[in-house]
């Protein structure tokens, strides 16, 4: 079984001007994401997916292996299915660039599923489990929500607050959605291949693509989150926590 952890990075962004470049304690953001998925210890194989030279330029220069994909691919999801007809493997991990802090046992906790023996899953993804205190994250629309059946496969995902609370019961759980997936190939090859569907189209999340074809998304629950880059506030906030854990 070869797991091959794989980072899109593109260099244009909507709310943080090239930030796979921004610095980060003497080092370009998309390589201390790069670093960190390296740790992994079920992952035999880490690559960047870009159609970006200088994003390629600058994890070269620090060893890293780069694939060039085409620019014209439409998400990530799509940049990874690109890289793994080249690199090839058994279970690609989509790991966000923008995430210089991800932990390596949560990429492994993604990933093992795939090495436990019996069948395998179509995808897995993670989940963090939250509590009526965290209503405001319930309510966030930019908070995606997952909803679990009995053997912990994704029954939806919304940005709405699911479960919706008709009834007020303390057993009721509400997770949120962490965007790391890892898919088996066939699956990563055959979503790619799919039109983009109505509930994918509606909620703008491409995960509920495989669940509207019948594909299943195993979701493991997680107590570690770290957070990603999209704005300049949060990378400060990313540059103040690195420099706390990794420099001291």
């Amino acid at each position: 079984m070869k797991a091959v952890i794989v980072i899109p990075a593109r260099l244009d962004s909507s709310r943080l001007k090239e930030k796979m470049l921004a610095d980060l304690e003497g080092e370009p953001l998309i390589v201390r994401t790069w670093q960190q998925a390296m740790k992994s210890r079920l992952a035999t194989r880490v690559v960047v997916a870009t159609d970006s030279e200088r994003i390629a330029d600058a994890l070269r220069s620090v060893g890293a292996e780069v694939v060039m994909t085409s620019p014209e691919a439409a998400c990530g999801t799509d940049r990874i299915a690109e890289a793994a007809d080249i690199v090839g493997g058994d279970v690609f991990v989509n790991l966000q660039g923008d995430e210089p802090l991800i932990d390596p046992d949560t990429i492994d906790l993604a990933v093992a599923p795939f090495f436990a023996g019996g069948s395998l899953p179509d995808c897995t993804t993670l989940v963090f489990p939250m509590g009526q205190e965290d209503r405001h994250l319930i309510d966030d629309p930019h908070v995606v929500k997952a909803v679990l059946d009995r053997q912990g496969n994704a029954m939806y995902f919304s940005r709405s607050p699911i479960p919706y609370l008709r009834e007020t019961l303390t057993g009721t759980m509400f997770y949120r959605h962490i965007g790391l997936y890892a898919f088996r190939a066939d699956v990563l090859k055959a979503f790619v291949s799919l039109p983009s569907s109505m509930l994918e189209r509606t909620e703008s999340l491409e995960q509920l693509r495989l669940l509207e074809n019948g594909y299943r998304i195993r979701c493991i629950e997680t107590t570690v989150d770290t957070p990603g880059v999209n704005t300049q506030e949060e990378l400060e906030e990313v540059r103040r926590l690195f420099r706390s854990r990794f420099i001291g």
